[in-house]
């Protein structure tokens, strides 16, 4: 139909007197009604306190916890004790909070998930000592323990990787998990200078603690100089796509081997930022180059819709090494992703819809 005067006078009767939260498409509609005010107004996304993704703020005793009704909490984790190179990552929580632009829609997975679920973000990790990473971890699998009795999902931000490991005894202390894991580097080496609570060996702890199931594992994303540190990975049976084989493989068949691998079981899914090229993602401890890009792990996640998660993570911005704040705006975008993920998870909210 070609535009002509009467299309024009039609379109002005619809639209040149309605607001922007006025919308007539019922599935853009439905989305609106929960945004905008019967006035037309909205949040504007540079004011107020910032939380994570502009979610409602919600205060929860650290020693007599009441989580409400909640579904999700979201926790921050400024810890980077564990870090085997460059520090910093303490303050990725912090830089999360501020950006200032992400959602509410996720237009591919149809939902706006802070709407969608109840979620709150509950602030950060109370730890007893700056200093000391042992103490840090157990009062991580404190908090979280607390949220999985009162069946509350946790979606941490952290902080290094080893917060991890303490999550995951945490989430898999009643049965072992799944894990989907994108990351640059697997993460499963031993003991380095006298520990094995570092940012190098999350899982392969998890594995050793009964709490991660390494069949049920997935590592997408793995490159660099320090595959010869991940032995355990192999030996106990993850599954490991490298970075190099994924242009090959192309992004569906990477969807579906993650899906294969976790199942209709309980899983976590664990995001390190690094496993972003440094060309999207320069603010973090261990950069690699020939990683992922942003717009390929937007679509790994998105095909990620239905899979029963039942925690997840974001780690290792350090924001001080990127002063375009590009890295923690992409954190940022990949919480949302996840959140909106934990829309469609059968532990979460009973709902399983397919792929798509």
């Amino acid at each position: 139909m070609s535009f002509d005067g009467e299309k024009l006078e039609a379109l002005r009767r619809k639209y040149a007197d309605s607001h922007g939260g006025e919308l007539f498409n019922p599935q853009f509609r439905r989305v609106a009604d929960k945004i905008f005010s019967e006035s037309g107004t909205r949040l504007a996304p540079y004011s107020g306190v910032p939380t994570f993704l502009t979610a409602p703020y919600r205060q929860v005793d650290n020693d007599n916890p009441n989580f409400g009704d909640l579904q999700v909490a979201m926790v921050g984790v400024p810890m980077d004790l564990g870090v085997t190179n460059r520090p910093g990552s303490r303050f990725g929580p912090r830089a999360l909070r501020a950006i200032e632009r992400i959602g509410p829609y996720n237009h591919v997975l149809d939902c706006a998930p802070v709407q969608d679920l109840r979620v709150a973000d509950i602030g950060d990790i109370a730890f007893d000592s700056r200093y000391r990473l042992e103490l840090s971890h157990e009062n991580i699998e404190r908090r979280i323990g607390q949220m999985v009795s009162a069946g509350v999902a946790p979606l941490s931000v952290g902080g290094d990787h080893s917060i991890t490991h303490p999550i995951l005894k945490a989430v898999g202390r009643d049965r072992p998990v799944g894990l989907i894991h994108i990351d640059a580097h697997c993460d499963t080496g031993g003991a380095f200078d006298g520990t094995k609570f570092h940012h190098g060996g999350p899982f392969r702890n998890a594995v050793l603690d009964g709490v991660l199931d390494p069949s049920r594992t997935i590592q997408i994303g793995i490159r660099g100089s320090a595959e010869y540190l991940w032995e355990f990975t192999y030996e106990s049976g993850m599954t490991v796509i490298h970075a190099e084989e994924i242009s090959g493989m192309g992004i569906p068949a990477v969807v579906e081997k993650a899906r294969r691998i976790v199942g209709d079981g309980p899983t976590y899914l664990s995001f390190d930022i690094d496993s972003l090229d440094p060309a999207f993602a320069p603010g973090t401890g261990t950069p690699e180059v020939g990683g992922l890009t942003t717009r390929e792990v937007l679509e790994i996640l998105r095909g990620l819709k239905g899979v029963n998660l039942v925690g997840g993570d974001v780690v290792e911005v350090a924001p001080q090494y990127d002063s375009t704040t590009n890295t923690a705006h992409a954190g940022a975008q990949v919480l949302f992703e996840i959140l909106s993920l934990m829309v469609f998870s059968p532990s979460i909210t009973g709902k399983h819809r397919q792929q798509g």
